[in-house]
């Protein structure tokens, strides 16, 4: 099971990136996170789907800092396989 994500808000700026990483990898996610030039975030996973449940709900909150206002699942399946462990593309 996979999700594509983005994530909008404050977003940028706020270690958000880097408190993906860590939440993926903590529920044993495959897939990468990175910056989109709109401000927003873009997430892609793969795993168990409560692991991706439960990101899915971390990512929603995000770290401190950061003011999650939306949430837009793309309709795109990301392409697969994904990277693991989880990373953050540039």
């Amino acid at each position: 099971m996979a999700i594509h994500l983005v994530i909008r808000g404050v977003v940028q700026g706020v270690g958000f990136r880097w408190f993906a990483v860590h939440e993926a990898q903590a529920l044993g996610l495959s897939g990468w996170v990175k910056n989109r030039r709109d401000g927003s975030v873009e997430v892609a996973a793969d795993g168990d789907s409560r692991a991706l449940e439960a990101f899915q709900k971390r990512v929603t909150e995000g770290p401190p800092g950061a003011k999650v206002d939306a949430i837009e699942t793309l309709g795109d399946r990301p392409d697969a396989p994904l990277p693991k462990p989880f990373v953050v593309l540039r």
